[in-house]
This record gives structure tokens, sequence and C-alpha cells, in this order.
């Protein structure tokens, strides 16, 4: 499954078409965000993410759980949320 990977700066309206684009491809999604702002962006995104597959009538949910991942040869603890139909 392809990781969208969000930071401080991405748009959440973009991230969130992403999410609903992958959500309608391969029916389920996983976004991850190292950081305050990007787990802000990451989360805003989800729940417009909702409202754009809402009007396709599917209802998703959103699981938290926290993931390690290596940057620059540093291990950082990231935020995944997995965003599957329900």
């Amino acid at each position: 499954m392809e990781i969208i990977k969000v930071s401080a700066r991405s748009r959440s309206t973009s991230v969130a078409g992403a999410i609903a684009g992958v959500i309608r491809e391969s029916g389920r999604a996983e976004v991850q965000a190292i950081g305050a702002g990007a787990v802000n962006q990451a989360v805003k995104a989800v729940a417009i993410a909702r409202g754009y597959l809402a009007l396709d009538g599917i209802n998703v949910i959103c699981i938290p759980a926290f993931t390690e991942v290596e940057i620059e040869g540093q291990e950082r603890t990231a935020i995944k949320l997995i965003v599957e139909p329900r």
C-alpha cells in the first residue's frame, strides 16, 4: 500500500484529494506524519476526505497508530493514520 506522507507545509485539501483517490482505488489509505504541524494537516485532510467520499456514499474511519521511520539515518516516531471504509 502506498504511504501518503504529510508535512506541516502540505495543503490539507490536496492531501484529502490524494486520500480519497487512494480509498476509491485501493479501498484503504495510510497517511504518515511527523511533528505537530504535520499531524494537524493530516487530521484536517482526513476530515476533508470524509466529506469528499461521503458524496460517493463511502463512510470512512481513521485508526491512529505510532510507527518508527528512518530519516537521514535517525529513527523517528511518526503518527500513522489508517483510513478505511466502515
